[in-house]
């Protein structure tokens, strides 16, 4: 076969290639330029579970050409079981076969190794033994990781232009994300960059570190902090066969997961076909192939205009329905007018301990978890004050610094319930040493939402979680309330003084 493949090499100038399987069929033929050849996308795969893909190239240089750092690429990114190359003589006859594979893990900076050339017809070992040995020591090291093969198992990256301590902070932030999400994050990587790489985001050698190191932890999943745009989602799953989202696509699966009401679930699909309609041209190949059937006229319509037609169509109804439940909304806001209930809404960046709060309130079974986005749907409950007065207090969806445009514009609906409050209780979580910047997002985004003009009451939650309370206290000064969702007896002052400011601001709207 070596002589085969050398001398047919010789006679059209060209590098061809071989990809084989273990049983020793040939899976393809690769008929490449004089330089290279390109590997067509491989529908025979096993790369998981720590395995390699169960497939080897083997492929003629024509010039002499040691292994390239291409071909050690496409050995590190497709889990190649071996990468070979047949040096071709002058001849057109085989001269060597020069062989390199993967390390399972190793404590050196190799992520391969290259084995004695040979001759093809002077092969002594066996390939079935070296590669059953590299498998064996990346299943021992999957089983000492004891991960949970039910869920999906993800590298978080993130590479920030930021200072170091707010990209770790972010960094911080996705992996809770991911952890919201029944995510098992296996290992971050974090890049601090003066500028990103408008590709791949990182730079190639740190993406092969990665693929490495998803090899030998056995992750299935890349999440990327940053936002990616379509070119490099197509750009980076180029060089890997594991599946890559990023920071909103992550948000967006939390959100669908968690919406319950009817209400919610709309305004999440619509979150979802905005994200995806200029995304569609990069995840498969075959959307661009034309549908025209047998007697058509013209090239017919492709798959991906119709399903960029099904989309906008499926769009155009979500927001109708969206508008008939804006305006059920507004009738029921009319009728509480009608019976002058003042309201009082929570606000905070998520997880801060909203829900608890209104559980505490109201003697309410909220869900209410230690994670983000653990409540979304909001939720009204009647609250009585010490002085027998009624007010409604509503608990809305959270928010989170680069909260994605396409949820803004779906929660539109549910947001609008914030510009009838009578006040807004900014619930803030003092133990997140992040606190003040979570305190900047969030007004920011009411500034956004041009609800300036409602009264903001500051609620400092979770002192029970701190260490030096006294000194959090003295930080803090007079910005706002101390309090513990958790304990009632600390929420009496917060009572008192939110009826006090309710009612100057009831009064100002009458006058």
């Amino acid at each position: 076969m070596a002589k085969t493949l050398c001398q047919i090499s010789s006679e059209l100038n060209r590098q061809l290639g071989l990809l084989v399987l273990r049983s020793g069929k040939v899976e393809a033929v690769i008929v490449g330029d004089y330089k290279s050849v390109m590997i067509p996308q491989l529908e025979y795969s096993r790369a998981s579970g720590g395995r390699l893909c169960g497939l080897r190239l083997i492929h003629t240089h024509l010039a002499g050409e040691d292994i390239s750092d291409e071909d050690l690429m496409d050995l590190l990114f497709l889990r190649l079981d071996f990468i070979s190359v047949l040096k071709v003589t002058g001849e057109g006859l085989p001269e060597k076969l020069y062989t390199a594979h993967l390390l399972p893990g190793s404590n050196s900076d190799k992520n391969w190794e290259f084995l004695t050339p040979v001759h093809p017809a002077n092969q002594t070992e066996s390939a079935e033994e070296l590669i059953a040995v590299i498998e064996g020591e990346l299943s021992r090291r999957h089983k000492v990781n004891k991960v949970d093969r039910k869920k999906d198992r993800a590298i978080l990256v993130s590479v920030s232009t930021d200072k170091k301590l707010e990209a770790e902070e972010s960094l911080a932030e996705l992996v809770e994300l991911a952890r919201s999400a029944e995510v098992v994050v296996l290992d971050t990587v974090l890049q601090c960059k003066n500028r990103i790489n408008p590709r791949l985001i990182l730079g190639k050698g740190k993406l092969a570190d990665i693929m490495i190191r998803a090899l030998q932890v056995d992750a299935n999943l890349l999440i990327f902090n940053e936002e990616l745009n379509p070119s490099q989602i197509r750009s980076i799953t180029d060089f890997t066969d594991l599946r890559v989202i990023d920071r909103t696509q992550l948000i967006l699966d939390i959100f669908a997961s968690r919406a319950l009401s009817r209400e919610g679930k709309l305004q999440v699909e619509m979150a979802q076909l905005k994200y995806m309609l200029p995304r569609l041209s990069s995840r498969d190949d075959a959307l661009s192939r034309l549908t025209g059937g047998i007697g058509a006229r013209g090239p017919g319509e492709t798959k991906l205009e119709i399903d960029k037609r099904r989309i906008n169509d499926r769009l155009a109804r979500l927001t109708k329905e969206l508008k008939k439940v804006s305006q059920e909304r507004y009738q029921r806001r009319a009728k509480r007018r009608k019976n002058e209930l003042p309201v009082l809404s929570l606000v905070g960046y998520t997880n801060a301990g909203k829900s608890t709060l209104l559980n505490t309130l109201t003697n309410s079974h909220i869900v209410a978890e230690n994670k983000l986005f653990a409540t979304l749907d909001p939720t009204s409950r009647r609250l009585r004050f010490p002085t027998e007065k009624e007010v409604i207090i509503t608990d809305t969806v959270g928010f989170i610094r680069h909260l994605p445009t396409e949820l803004v514009q779906a929660f539109m609906a549910t947001l609008e319930e914030l510009e009838e409050a009578d006040l807004l209780v900014h619930v803030i979580d003092v133990s997140n040493p992040s606190f003040r910047q979570q305190m900047a997002v969030v007004d920011g985004i009411l500034g956004e939402l041009d609800l300036g003009g409602i009264p903001v009451l500051k609620l400092f939650n979770k002192i029970d979680m701190v260490d030096d309370k006294e000194a959090m206290i003295e930080i803090i000064g007079e910005e706002g309330l101390v309090v513990s969702a958790v304990n009632v007896k600390t929420l009496d002052e917060f009572l008192g003084l939110s009826e006090k400011m309710m009612g100057k601001s009831m009064d100002r709207n009458l006058r």
